[in-house]
């Protein structure tokens, strides 16, 4: 993770705040929110998560408190489906040339 200057206000604060991989950071957010939202409603313990997820109970605490510079987009789509998630990559050109990159909706 390392940070670039960036003068000009987009509509993602990591960008903004100068991390060069911000959308790669923005999608994992959003995974792990909605990882957390699942472990909360099913009210499961971080090792009851682990054993379900197939993670380690340190990984789960680490997306519990959003620390998520170690753990891959691919293992947190992972999770989610051991959650009975469906998770969609939809591929499709941009509509601005600027617009371009990755966006995840959970």
């Amino acid at each position: 993770m390392t940070r670039k200057d960036n003068p000009q206000g987009t509509d993602n604060v990591l960008f903004d705040l100068g991390f060069e991989d911000a959308e790669d950071l923005s999608a994992k957010a959003a995974l792990a929110v909605k990882l957390n939202e699942l472990i909360d409603a099913r009210g499961l313990s971080q090792v009851e998560a682990a054993r379900i997820t197939g993670m380690t109970q340190p990984k789960v605490s680490q997306v519990r408190r959003y620390k998520l510079q170690n753990i891959s987009l691919e293992r947190l789509m992972q999770a989610l489906a051991s959650l009975d998630q469906r998770i969609e990559i939809v591929v499709q050109p941009a509509r601005r040339k600027h617009a371009a990159g990755i966006a995840v909706v959970a």
